[in-house]
C-alpha cells in the first residue's frame, strides 16, 4: 500500500512538472507576441507613409543598414571596443563595491570609517561628476572605464551590504551553538543569504554599466556604439542612431539573462526562485 501511494505521489509531481514545464514554454511564446507586432505595425506605417524616414525609419531599412556596417567591419569594430569597455570597468566597480559592501556589511567599525562618505559620492549626480573626471583623466580610455566603473560601485555596494547585515541574527547564533566556524558560517548561511541581494545588485549594475557607457562614448572618441550614434547625429542618419539603439537593447536583455541563469544556478534552494521555476 505504501509503495502504491508513493508511485501515486511521484506520477502526480511528475504530471504537475510537465504542466508547469508546458506553462512556461508557452509564456515565453507569448511574451514575443507583443515585441512582434510593434514591428509589423511600424514596417507597415513606415511603408505606407504615416511615418516619415527622417524620423523613424522602417526596421528593414534598419537591418540593411545593420548588414552593410557588418560587411564593412565597422559593426564589429565598435561593438568590441564598448564590450571591452563596459567590462573592464565592470569588474573593475564590481570588485571595489563587492569588497566595500563585504567590509561594511560585516563591521560595524568599517560602516563608521566608510559608509556615509560613499553614500556622499552616491548622491552627487552623475553627469556633474562628468566635469571632473576630465579634468583627473583627460577624454582617454582611462576616464571611459573609470566612468563605468563608479557607476558599477555603488549598486553592488549597496545591494552587497544589505544583504549581509539582512541575515537573520538567530541563524548566526545557531551557527554558533552548533560549533560552525566563520569559514562556514560565510559559506553556508552569509554568502546564500546575502546572494538574492547581490544578484540584485549585479543587474542594476549592468543597467548602469551601459549608461555610463552612453556618457563615455560621447566624449573625444573615435571608436564605440556610442560615437556611432554620435556621429550619424552629425549626418541625420536615423536608421543608425536606431541601430545603435537595437544593439545596447539586445546586449541589456543578454546580459540581464546571464544575471537570471546565475540566480538560477545559485538560488535553487530559495522557495521564492523555485516557485518561480514552476510557473
Amino acid at each position: 500500500m505504501a509503495d502504491l501511494t508513493s508511485s501515486r505521489n511521484s506520477y502526480v509531481s511528475s504530471k504537475r512538472m510537465r504542466a508547469g514545464v508546458s506553462r512556461g514554454a508557452l509564456y515565453s511564446w507569448l511574451s514575443w507576441i507583443v515585441p512582434v507586432l510593434v514591428l509589423v505595425l511600424w514596417e507597415a506605417a513606415a511603408r505606407i507613409g504615416l511615418i516619415a524616414p527622417q524620423v523613424l525609419p522602417a526596421p528593414s531599412s534598419v537591418a540593411e543598414t545593420a548588414l552593410d556596417l557588418a560587411r564593412n567591419g565597422d559593426l564589429f569594430v565598435h561593438l568590441g571596443v564598448s564590450l571591452l569597455r563596459a567590462m573592464a570597468g565592470f569588474l573593475i566597480g564590481g570588485i571595489i563595491g563587492l569588497a566595500l559592501g563585504i567590509m561594511v556589511g560585516f563591521s560595524p567599525l568599517a560602516q563608521a570609517l566608510f559608509d556615509r562618505s560613499i553614500q556622499m559620492v552616491r548622491a552627487v549626480p552623475f553627469l556633474a561628476m562628468l566635469p571632473l573626471v576630465i579634468v583627473w583623466f583627460g577624454v582617454g580610455e582611462v576616464a571611459k572605464i573609470f566612468l563605468v566603473a563608479l557607476a558599477v560601485l555603488f549598486p553592488i555596494y549597496v545591494n552587497t551590504m544589505l544583504g549581509i547585515r539582512q541575515i537573520d541574527p538567530k541563524l548566526m547564533e545557531l551557527a554558533k551553538v552548533i560549533g560552525l566556524n566563520w569559514t562556514a558560517i560565510v559559506r553556508r548561511i552569509i554568502l546564500p543569504g546575502a546572494m538574492p541581494s547581490i544578484l540584485t545588485g549585479v543587474r542594476y549594475a549592468l543597467a548602469h554599466a551601459w549608461l555610463a557607457l552612453v556618457i563615455a562614448e560621447t566624449l573625444a572618441t573615435t571608436k564605440g556604439i556610442g560615437f556611432l550614434a554620435m556621429d550619424a547625429r552629425e549626418f541625420l542618419q536615423t536608421n543608425v542612431i536606431l541601430l545603435t539603439m537595437i544593439i545596447y537593447a539586445i546586449i541589456g536583455v543578454v546580459a540581464d539573462a546571464l544575471v537570471r541563469s546565475l540566480e538560477t544556478h545559485f538560488l535553487s534552494w530559495h522557495a521564492n526562485y523555485a516557485k518561480g521555476e514552476q510557473k
